[in-house]
């Protein structure tokens, strides 16, 4: 093939719409030596029979700003390419059929309002005169938003391609990459077959836009992509005579979507428990499909004759079982796998590709840019994917229940049924002994609540106060008046030592890291920009070793940024998370639980807040760290795997004479809301600047030069743009979750980045940015707020301090 080169700035594997994108979007921003690789032909694999629905709102601000931007672009692109995409603002209607699922739409209504996306409200009647086909019987709400549309989804793939080649970039169909050559962390090239010959690229950077073969293909190049393709059904009806231009129509709780097309109806499907097809993905796969399946498909066409009656008089053109990718979390991965230094990942987007690609394909580019995040991506990068996470047997267990999660019910606190107990702490069974109620991050099964001796102990979800309600709160007011334990074990523990590593922890973190041994810093990790990178705290457990303690869900992202950083530092860094069991014994009463099972001395004289200390604890050895993340007196004991056991029911067995209650997960989320502590990925983030999060003290800018230093600096000189502000709504009934419309003297001025119930200060509470250039605090307070709760405004009370305990005056006692 005389028109492949032997060399290429980056080589893209894969050319449905991602792909094209990727390239698009690089091309844009003038890079050259841009070469695609298709395998058979562009938008051969999921793109060419994909439905085509394009939506603004999505569950995040960015991963908004991303769909918005989609749909701003395939209004463009017909014009500068020349290439028909079909796309058109028809608008989408979302029905709600219970009064769970009108919260649901509602809440997201207030949300969009948040993100600047036009929403409107509508009854069932109105629904009725924007879609008179539709059986309205048992609707009780919907929303209109009127810049949604549809496109063609091949054709917006192939614009994205033309315009890539009209500035340069090379588009090679039939060239399949069959292997790659690879230098440590590097790829530098790929080895490409075509049915006449074949060849290799030096390649500085590769990116996998390999769809649904993005998991095999992740494996060639050294790098995890956990994604399983399902099955996914539609139907599509002959001709209906007058049909005009309809909104795209979506009835969640029928697992359905309609969209009008060329005067026939598409039904398509997300059905609750799907059917994963396979990784191993025959090799002659395109422009393919999948055995009908009808028996499957029926419970859903039973339910859609009956909403919209004229589909009984229309015959089925087609019926259409087509596989797409899906996550473990129904997020598409994004961005520099952690494995390797060169290999970038934009693929897995359950079902919803086309209306993600062209955002996506914008953010990746100007992330292989610029060497940064252009804003927060957390939602998507394949860091937060775990290694096991890429397991087969994982992936077809999972996939078989994300599919359908898309129109699920979206409770909060809602967790995955399937694909559960692969990781479990040394304390597993002895909280479920005890009631324990098991939630999942990143894997880890972790006790969230605990049920009472008689009660069902299973969530049963809901938008107003859940079943677990009270218990949280039983733990939440131990834990603020007595004491409680809970474990910790999950969170990330990273070991980095050698002779550099005071060195290279002052300059990869914010801290100042000169301290005695023993002694705990909480810090941040700063980007260039000052943005938050990593939320964690450092221990120094000797003169040339620290302990680094991470979020369960950031800690192979938060590991990854270390080793980016190392350069030519001196230090090993050891992922030990599995290696210790942590129990957290907090409350009032802590340091008495604890001199009750050890000899050592938990005064503040001997160990102050802020300080570590090995101890003996029953007839084994811990480390007990005086840190805290719920507000209170406190211990975290870490306790190594073998003697785990020992300790918790040494602890379990004295905590008896003191009422100690067990917690779970929830009550350290509402005990570190009352107390404002910031929570990484939704209060803090890699845009938000450490200053405008509160969060300056962490910061030392005395010491020599450090990654953010300049732009704290920077920040300090020219006044903070917002600041992170702590609210109670003066209603106790209301709750909040999160992305909840902030409002300042009647105008919407943000979204609350967490919410949870303050059960001690008897109201719920959130955290949200509120825009103030220029203003002193006293002025930002002085105003008045109010929070929207699924289209209600409630009074709320602001403040810059913890309303709990603002001086922790409780911590240090």
């Amino acid at each position: 093939m005389a028109d492949v080169p032997s060399h290429a700035r980056v080589v893209i594997i894969g050319g449905g719409v991602i792909g094209c994108s990727v390239a698009y979007h690089l091309t844009k921003l003038g890079w050259k030596d841009v070469v695609l690789l298709e395998r058979r032909q562009l938008t051969s694999g999921t793109t060419w029979h994909a439905a085509g629905l394009i939506a603004q709102l999505r569950s995040s601000k960015n991963m908004t700003r991303l769909a918005k931007y989609s749909q701003e672009l395939y209004g463009t692109l017909e014009e500068e390419t020349g290439v028909a995409t079909g796309f058109k603002r028809c608008g989408s209607i979302t029905v709600a059929l219970t009064e769970e699922r009108r919260e649901e739409i509602l809440r997201q209504a207030a949300m969009a309002r948040a993100f600047g996306v036009d929403v409107e409200e509508i009854s069932a009647a109105e629904v009725k005169a924007r879609y008179e086909h539709l059986n309205i019987e048992g609707v009780t709400g919907a929303v209109y938003l009127d810049k949604d549309g549809q496109g063609d989804p091949a054709n917006i793939a192939l614009a994205l391609a033309k315009g890539a080649r009209q500035r340069g970039a090379k588009v090679i169909e039939r060239c399949e990459v069959t292997g790659v050559t690879r230098e440590g962390r590097r790829i530098t090239g790929v080895d490409w077959q075509s049915e006449e010959e074949s060849g290799h690229i030096s390649a500085e950077m590769v990116v996998n836009c390999g769809g649904m073969w993005g998991h095999g293909l992740g494996r060639m190049l050294g790098v995890n992509v956990p994604l399983h393709a399902c099955e996914h059904f539609y139907i599509v009806t002959e001709a209906i005579p007058n049909l005009t231009q309809l909104p795209v129509l979506r009835v969640p709780d029928e697992c359905a979507y309609y969209k009008e097309d060329a005067g026939k109806m598409l039904l398509g499907a997300f059905e609750p428990v799907a059917k994963p097809w396979t990784l191993d993905i025959p090799k002659d796969f395109e422009f393919d499909q999948l055995p009908e399946d009808f028996d499957h498909f029926e419970p859903i066409l039973e339910r859609a004759v009956e909403r919209l009656p004229m589909l009984a008089e229309a015959g089925i053109h087609t019926f259409f079982n087509g596989p797409e990718s899906f996550t473990p979390d129904d997020a598409y991965h994004l961005g520099l796998a952690p494995e390797m230094d060169n290999v970038w990942v934009a693929a897995g987007f359950n079902s919803i590709g086309i209306q993600s690609a062209g955002g996506a394909g914008m953010a990746l580019a100007q992330w292989m840019d610029e060497g940064h995040k252009p804003f927060d991506l957390g939602d998507v990068d394949i860091s937060r994917m775990q290694p096991f996470q890429g397991n087969r047997t994982y992936l077809r267990a999972r996939s078989s229940e994300t599919l359908g999660l898309l129109y699920a019910d979206h409770f909060p606190y809602r967790q995955k049924a399937t694909a559960r107990g692969v990781r479990r702490t040394p304390f597993h069974h002895h909280l479920i002994e005890r009631g324990g109620v098991m939630g999942e991050l990143a894997g880890w099964e972790r006790a969230n609540w605990f049920a009472r001796e008689a009660q069902d102990p299973t969530y049963e979800y809901s938008w107003s106060r859940q079943n677990f309600f009270d218990n949280v709160r039983e733990e939440h007011m131990a834990v603020r008046q007595n004491v409680g334990m809970y474990d910790m074990s999950s969170f990330g523990k990273i070991r980095v030592e050698g002779r550099d590593a005071e060195a290279f922890l002052n300059y990869v973190g914010g801290g100042d890291y000169s301290v005695p041994v023993g002694k705990i810093v909480y810090t941040q990790f700063l980007n260039p920009r000052g943005g938050i990178e990593a939320d964690v705290t450092v221990t120094r457990l000797s003169e040339t070793a620290y302990l680094v303690v991470t979020p369960a869900g950031t800690r192979l992202a938060d590991e990854t940024w270390l080793r980016r950083h190392q350069g030519d530092f001196n230090v090993v860094i050891t992922d030990v998370t599995a290696g210790e069991g942590v129990l957290a014994v907090m409350g009032p009463r802590a340091r008495d639980l604890l001199s009750a099972v050890s000899p050592n001395d938990f005064t503040n004289a001997v160990n102050p807040f802020g300080t570590a200390q090995e101890i003996e604890i029953g007839m084994g050895l811990a480390r007990v760290h005086r840190v805290t993340y719920v507000g209170e007196l406190g211990w975290e004991v870490y306790v190594s795997a073998d003697q785990a056991g020992h300790v918790f029911e040494t602890l379990t067995e004295a905590g008896q004479d003191f009422g100690m209650r067990l917690c779970g997960m929830h009550m350290m989320d509402t005990c570190r809301m009352e107390k404002g502590f910031r929570h990484f990925g939704h209060d803090i983030t890699s845009e938000d600047h450490v200053l405008e999060a509160g969060l300056g003290f962490a910061v030392k800018t005395a010491k020599p030069d450090f990654i953010g230093r300049a732009a704290v600096l920077e920040k300090k000189e020219t006044g903070l743009q917002s600041r992170l502000l702590q609210f109670r709504l003066t209603d106790p009934e209301p709750l909040l979750y999160h992305n909840e419309p902030v409002l300042r003297d009647g105008e919407i001025v943000g979204y609350l980045s967490s919410g949870a119930y303050g059960h001690a200060l008897g109201g719920a509470m959130g955290l949200g940015y509120v825009p103030c250039p220029g203003e002193k605090p006293a002025d930002v307070l002085a105003s008045t707020y109010e929070i929207d709760v699924m289209g209600t405004r409630v009074r709320a009370e602001a403040s810059l301090k913890p309303m709990y305990d603002p001086t922790s005056e409780r911590v240090k006692v």
